[in-house]
């Protein structure tokens, strides 16, 4: 995935020239504000880029379907990376969706009071050490929560301007117009499936247990299928001007394959390797994460497993021991297995929809590569 490659690179030295300049805003305002640029900068270097990479082939997918011999309109070796032109909003765009997640992560990693993030001090942790090595008066976690959270709310900010500064490089008013409100949907999209995460992990006890399994599934489409995957795809292809019937191809592929995408999240989060996943093994457990896994788990489990799995979901304070107690009665129940099978069920369903889409034979390639390394990855 040469072109992959070259795309991530493209996207890491636009997000970096595009935070030089608003670093330097921030620093001009107050010295005090050189932490917030610089814990910005860390949480905007490395990753994935997932939602950068498809928002890329859904907008070359568009762009080079029904070209002979592997030519794209431009006369480009189809899936080329062009420099220049349209390419350039393209990458706007993309790093801005990096922008978005990275303000997604500090804050949910305050909603969740996580301590790490890949591998490293989560932001809320990281201004509370600030606040602690300086000797400031005051609470330093009060002071880590604030910060953070305004810290998320400028990656915000950061986001939007970029992603505008991208659709002022497209000629269609058309396309512009399309971007943006995918876009717009996907923020919308992502923060109710965020309130809906934290409320299942209070509001489950007076909901019927036959409903559960139903209400996690509601969890992942909106917190996590539309917005990693579905959306950066179908605003790649409003870029490249996409027919309804393309963009409806792309969401027959993409709505499946996020789902998976977070099957597969939801098994890490439980058995995890945290020397691999940047998180402490066990970390959903100890939030009180109500996933399917958690929902399969709780249909197939005797009264008494399933009451002490009540009990111990959500306790901050799990010991090592709880919680290996904890996997192996998930392991037990069967509900691993079965989680698999529903991964490998809607990968099965987002092939078999991207082979009939209307779109270019190579991005397609491409993107079948993608949706085996996000749903088979092991972080």
């Amino acid at each position: 995935m040469s072109e992959s490659i070259r795309f991530v690179d493209l996207i890491q030295s636009r997000i970096d020239g595009f935070f030089d300049t608003r670093a330097s805003i921030l620093v001009s305002i107050a010295d005090e504000l050189s932490p917030v640029a610089a814990f910005s900068r860390d949480f905007l270097s490395g990753g994935k880029r997932f939602r950068a990479l498809f928002c890329f082939w859904g907008w070359q997918a568009v762009r080079t379907f029904g070209e002979d011999a592997g030519t794209a309109p431009d006369g480009s070796e189809a899936g080329a990376v062009i420099a220049g032109g349209p390419l350039d909003a393209v990458v706007s765009v993309a790093s801005a969706l990096e922008l978005f997640h990275a303000a997604a992560l500090v804050h949910d990693d305050l909603i969740d009071n996580s301590d790490t993030r890949r591998g490293a001090p989560a932001a809320h942790k990281r201004f509370e050490r600030l606040h602690d090595q300086e000797g400031w008066g005051g609470s330093g976690a009060s002071f880590g929560t604030g910060a953070a959270t305004l810290l998320g709310d400028l990656l915000l900010i950061l986001s939007d301007e970029l992603f505008d500064e991208g659709l002022t490089q497209l000629v269609s008013a058309a396309a512009r117009r399309a971007a943006r409100a995918e876009f717009n949907r996907m923020r919308l999209d992502v923060t109710a499936g965020q309130y809906l995460d934290i409320f299942e992990e209070i509001g489950w006890a007076g909901r019927p247990d036959a409903d559960q399994l139903a209400r996690a599934e509601r969890v992942i489409v909106y917190k996590s299928a539309k917005y990693s995957i579905e959306s950066p795809l179908l605003i790649g292809a409003s870029l490249a001007g996409a027919t309804i019937g393309q963009l409806d191809s792309l969401r027959s592929f993409g709505l499946p394959l996020g789902i998976a995408y977070q099957l597969r999240d939801d098994l890490l989060g439980v058995f995890g390797d945290a020397e691999v996943t940047g998180k402490p093994s066990g970390d959903d457990l100890r939030e009180g994460k109500r996933t399917v896994l958690i929902a399969l788990t709780r249909q197939a489990v005797p009264s008494g497993a399933r009451a002490t799995l009540d009990e111990l979901l959500g306790d901050p304070d799990l010991t090592p021991e709880q919680i290996r107690t904890m996997q192996l009665t998930i392991r037990e129940s069967g509900a691993v297995e079965t989680v698999e099978r529903m991964i490998a069920d809607n990968v099965e369903r987002a092939m078999a929809a991207l082979d009939r889409s209307p779109l270019g034979a190579a991005a397609k390639a491409q993107l079948r590569e993608l949706a085996i390394a996000v749903t088979r990855r092991n972080a």
